[in-house]
């Protein structure tokens, strides 16, 4: 599903983003990537997106080289890609529901697909009820669930999840670890980004550790120990 051969990033002599990674994600894993600020975390999400591209190797997702992808193919292949990120970006005079449904507008969904596809996605979070909320209207945990349904529109194959419960108090927390957990029973390859150390030691998941731009550690069922 995903594979980096050799990936390497550098904005600078003197700063590295990711520096010879190799990495093999299966489709339908949850795989936790942990690390402390700086480490290269964001800048590997920034290269599953294709919002930056490698100085050297080879990046796979799903059939795509992400590493010499053409710039108008990126639309299609972030189609493949929901990505969550802990600033909720949703439109402000916009309903829950309109800020979902802009997702599809802007990829010209016809608005029958619209009409279906905009209620599951908001009942898997569990926003049925709050349709017609602004975001202001909403609680932070709640904002959260409105980027994650507007992430699974286009029923993606993977889910990058960057630091979602990094504005969130515990409970909250627990409840988007929990919708995650959700959608990758129904076999959505799960990545989650992250530093909270408990969230990783209570999932149990596979854990890949990045310090100074390199994988340190790559482990099942582990926990995060720096």
């Amino acid at each position: 599903m995903i594979k980096l051969k050799n990936i390497s990033r550098y904005y600078t002599k003197d700063s590295v983003g990711v520096d010879d990674i190799n990495l093999h994600i299966k489709s339908g894993e949850f795989v936790s990537v942990v690390g402390q600020s700086g480490t290269g975390k964001t800048t590997l999400v920034k290269l599953l997106i294709a919002e930056e591209r490698p100085d050297s190797g080879i990046l796979e997702i799903g059939g795509w080289d992400v590493s010499s992808i053409r710039q108008k193919d990126v639309p299609y292949l972030r189609r493949q890609i929901g990505v969550i990120f802990q600033d909720f970006k949703l439109l402000p005079q916009k309903t829950v529901y309109e800020n979902v449904e802009f997702a599809l507008q802007v990829a010209g969904v016809p608005g029958h697909r619209i009409a279906d596809v905009v209620p599951k996605v908001l009942d898997v979070v569990g926003l049925a009820n709050k349709t017609d909320r602004y975001p202001h209207q909403l609680s932070g945990g709640e904002q959260q669930r409105v980027v994650i349904a507007r992430s699974l529109v286009h029923r993606p194959k993977i889910l990058v999840a960057d630091e979602p419960t990094g504005n969130l108090d515990s409970v909250n927390t627990e409840e988007i670890i929990e919708i995650l957990k959700k959608i990758n029973e129904f076999g959505t390859t799960i990545l989650l980004v992250t530093h909270n150390r408990e969230v990783v030691n209570r999932l149990r998941k596979r854990v890949i550790t990045i310090h100074d731009g390199k994988i340190i550690s790559d482990e099942e069922d582990s926990k995060y120990r720096l």
